[in-house]
């Protein structure tokens, strides 16, 4: 019986994306997405319930703060359901962003001692945060039936915005894991970017106050943020309303660029890998 071997190719084309080779290290990919999971809530007195306290956590403070004090006008949407339909999308994209970014220097016992593709690490995140997106998603539900609330005929819509909302994470997630191996001052500013992009992004008040009252080159400029078309796209495929603005065009556009770029530049730096962290 032959004994199969890895061969690691030095003089591997660069434009390869190695997607064959990813789909051979799919266990490993599921043993470290069941180990984060696991992880995560391990030795915590509440346990899991973490993943219930902290959106309900965040929605009473915005509806505290927005629905409250700033009376954000949301129309016919009790403000809960609509701060909620966006901090679904916001939620996922801030935990893969946050945890793929150091995903790299937090494995590098693994990264210097064996080899496998680097971009195991930082994809298996995303299933982690998949499962607290569907708790969150759950708690939009209840509210839904809670305030009487029909989902409109856009639903037909959310699994391309969920598409959307998971390249987009994945796109920063990856650009961000790369980045942190040569520049470690990505370790500090990931924090402050989740910090701005919570305020930057239409959760807490719809697109249209900003987009109605900026010229048109800050409205591509603020739908520059890759969430900013998808929390709004997924907002208006559960509660209808508005469709969003023409210029989230330029966030999905974006979105599209930044996870291919990041495929390769990962790539690129995946081969002296080893010797940075």
């Amino acid at each position: 019986m032959k004994e199969s071997k890895i061969v690691i190719d030095a003089e591997k084309k660069s434009l390869s994306l190695g997607v064959g080779e990813l789909f051979r290290y799919k266990d490993l990919f599921l043993i470290l997405a069941y180990r984060d999971y696991r992880v995560r809530y391990a030795q915590t007195f509440l346990g899991f319930v973490w993943a219930f306290i902290q959106p309900l956590a965040t929605l009473l403070i915005f509806s505290i703060v927005f629905g409250r004090a700033a009376k954000v006008d949301t129309g016919d949407i009790p403000y809960p359901v609509f701060a909620l339909c966006g901090m679904s999308a916001w939620a996922y994209f801030a935990f893969v962003m946050n945890q793929s970014g150091n995903s790299i220097i937090g494995a590098q016992g693994m990264v210097k001692k064996i080899y496998f593709p680097r971009l195991v690490i930082p994809l298996s995140k995303a299933v982690v945060g998949f499962i607290d997106f569907l708790i969150t998603f759950l708690f939009l539900v209840i509210l839904l039936f809670v305030y009487g609330i029909i989902p409109s005929e856009n639903i037909v819509f959310l699994p391309f915005f969920i598409i959307m909302g998971i390249i987009s994470a994945l796109a920063v997630g990856i650009w961000l894991s790369a980045l942190t191996i040569r520049y470690r001052d990505f370790q500090h500013v990931i924090p402050f970017m989740t910090q701005l992009g919570l305020y930057a992004t239409p959760i807490a008040y719809p697109a249209k106050l900003l987009v109605g009252s900026l010229p048109e080159w800050a409205n591509a400029l603020y739908f520059m943020n890759p969430m900013a078309g998808v929390v709004e796209g997924f907002r208006w495929s559960i509660i209808g309303g508005e469709m969003p603005s023409e210029y989230a065009v330029i966030s999905f556009v974006l979105t599209i660029i930044l996870f291919i770029s990041g495929l390769f530049y990962f790539r690129k730096v995946e081969k002296v890998m080893a010797d940075l962290v």
